[in-house]
């Protein structure tokens, strides 16, 4: 089978935790019942059998169980031949124990493929994985997952009354995801809290754009109108924003069009400087990473990747950027991962911005996506990635400069936001 070598492949993912609209599986040990009969693997119509001559490993045991499921299960009838297929497949991905490697089905490639592209029925919330347990990465800002209360780093520990230990994301995504009008009852435990809760949320059509500005003084600004200074708000200067949500397949041109809109309300109204939001942000195109980045730096690396097969690249600025001298701080929290944190890690370690919030998510892994005939893919780690000073992030996150938390889920209590403002103002 021929291979592709890295420098040839460019569609990497960083994170399978976007725009994620969670679910899962569940099963029932009933009463052990010992059966005397005995088990004669009978023949099978199996197509493709042959395994690559490097491969040396005894099916045996795998034909014996599936014979045993054919004369045992109570509805052996109901029996999904190519669904078991795909789940032997699962089991085996699963087996390495890294949650970002995964193998998608059809149905579940698909879905992944409309959640990077914006648009899907479900809560929209962003799913990850700590210490082998479901959590909310990010909820999509005005859905119905942020509506219901759901936070960056809350765990999910049911799903319609289905306990969700050892799910993977894939398990999670299936149970979640449902059509628009329909509910989900999801059991949570928000990050420090003691008891959990339960919290019914209505799905609904999910069109997501990845990227959101204004430029506005500080006394129209409502996010921090509740607890900012009056020196604060009596200033008229203007300040630029840019909330980026995800690195999609429609990132770059929004993103484009938003810096040009910016840039021409900056140009009348004077503004002081811009906040490059990229909290809750989970991640996306490695490739948008680096042009997110060359917007704001002039030269130099972004990152550098190290691959499987000892091959490394080294990803640097790749365009003329248009923000490349304008005062900048970067908001970050722990939801912001992958991508995110390439643009944030490389902006902190060119000393191009100040990066306010809490430390991030802390994902250092690559994953590359490779379809597979019938319509479901397989992602796998490849490669892991460095900041430009070296630095491995990987479940460490990146720290901010300036520590600020945010206690007050409340739309008029951003102190993160209050504080970049803050910054740019002195």
């Amino acid at each position: 089978m021929k291979t592709l070598p890295f420098s040839k492949i460019r569609s990497f993912i960083l994170t399978i935790a976007i725009a994620i609209l969670i679910g899962g599986v569940g099963y029932r040990l009933g009463e052990k019942h010992i059966f005397s009969k005995t088990v004669t693997l009978q023949a099978a119509a199996v197509t493709n059998k042959e395994a690559p001559s490097s491969v040396q490993v005894d099916f045996s045991l795998f034909w014996d169980v599936w014979q045993r499921l054919k004369l045992y299960y109570i509805d052996a009838g109901s029996m999904d031949s190519q669904k078991m297929v795909y789940g032997a497949i699962s089991g085996m991905v699963g087996a390495l124990d890294d949650p970002y490697t995964s193998f998608l089905s059809p149905k579940d490639n698909t879905e992944f493929k409309e959640d990077i592209g914006g648009a899907f029925q479900g809560i929209g919330a962003q799913l990850g994985m700590k210490d082998s347990q479901i959590i909310i990465q990010a909820p999509i800002k005005g859905s119905p997952a942020e509506k219901a209360g759901l936070k960056a780093m809350d765990w999910i520990l049911k799903v319609d009354d289905v306990d969700t230990t050892g799910w993977t994301i894939n398990q999670a995504v299936t149970k979640i995801r449902g059509k628009k009008g329909t509910t989900v009852k999801l059991t949570i435990l928000h990050d420090g809290a003691k008891t959990s809760q339960d919290i019914s949320i209505v799905r609904d059509e999910i069109v997501v754009p990845s990227v959101e500005h204004w430029v506005k003084t500080p006394a129209e600004i409502t996010e921090i109108s509740g607890v900012a200074t009056q020196q604060v708000l009596s200033n008229k200067a203007a300040i630029g924003y840019i909330y980026l949500s995800r690195f999609g397949d429609r990132t770059n041109e929004e993103w484009l069009a938003a810096v040009d809109d910016v840039i021409a309300k900056d140009a009348a109204l004077g503004a002081k400087g811009l906040v490059f939001d990229l909290r809750n942000n989970p991640g996306g195109y490695l490739d948008g990473s680096v042009f997110i980045a060359s917007e704001f730096l002039k030269s130099g690396v972004v990152v550098t990747q190290t691959n499987s097969d000892g091959t490394k690249e080294v990803l640097s600025v790749n365009r003329k950027g248009k923000l490349t001298d304008i005062p900048l701080v970067v908001l970050i929290n722990k939801g912001s991962a992958s991508a995110a944190e390439i643009v944030a890690g490389a902006l902190k370690d060119h000393k191009r911005a100040t990066i306010v919030g809490v430390t991030s998510f802390g994902k250092g892994s690559v994953q590359t996506p490779q379809e597979l005939t019938g319509g479901s893919s397989v992602h796998i780690t490849t490669g892991k990635w460095l900041l430009p000073n070296g630095d491995w992030i990987h479940k460490k996150g990146i720290t901010p400069d300036v520590e600020v938390k945010l206690d007050s889920p409340e739309a008029t209590h951003d102190a993160q936001l209050e504080k970049a403002i803050e910054i740019l103002l002195k």
